[in-house]
């Protein structure tokens, strides 16, 4: 059975609106709103906000050694900055070895590589710019890779020297002072 009908006049409308069973109006949309982010921030920290990175992804002449290294051997100059970027947690060796074998079997070394620029972006809160990282590490593997060099060079790391060099040249340990005697 059918529920019955009944017809309603809105006011200012000449036709009716029927109403019941089966002509159910459907509800009017709510209008869109604007999505909502939240971020959340633990208790005693800052938010940064979000920094270009110091030196263009094009700018590899700017240092012409490490664009001649990264150029001839990637691998390199990747274990490097891997070093650095895991606080010393992986060696430059290990680092640069994987990456080669990865080169070496599948030419897809962008991918491995492509992640370390997102932990770099991560610890310095950097823009992923001009694309995001895997698109910039596979159209321009080596400028990707000098761009990440350069950064940390621009941030007091050298390089070059390793995380455990560059972490005692940052923090050296306190020292006792050497006593003198004196022999008569």
């Amino acid at each position: 059975m059918h529920a019955p009908r009944s017809t309603i006049y809105p006011p200012g409308q000449a036709e009716p609106i029927p109403t019941g069973y089966p002509y159910l109006a459907a509800p009017a949309a709510a209008p869109a709103a604007a999505p909502v982010v939240v971020v959340v921030v633990p208790p005693g920290s800052v938010l940064q906000p979000i920094q270009p990175w110091t030196t263009g992804l094009l700018d590899c002449m700017s240092d012409v050694e490490n664009c001649c290294v990264t150029f001839w051997c990637p691998c390199i100059t990747f274990g490097q900055v891997a070093e650095i970027i895991d606080r010393g947690s992986t060696s430059c060796g290990s680092s640069g070895g994987i990456y080669l074998l990865i080169w070496w079997f599948t030419f897809f070394q962008c991918l491995y590589s492509c992640t370390y620029r997102s932990k770099l972006r991560a610890q310095y809160n950097l823009m992923e710019s001009p694309c995001p990282d895997c698109c910039v590490h596979l159209c321009c593997e080596p400028c990707a890779l000098c761009q990440m060099y350069r950064e940390l060079n621009n941030r007091g790391f050298h390089v070059a020297a390793g995380w455990y060099a560059n972490a005692q040249r940052m923090n050296p340990v306190m020292q006792s002072p050497v006593v003198q005697h004196i022999v008569r």
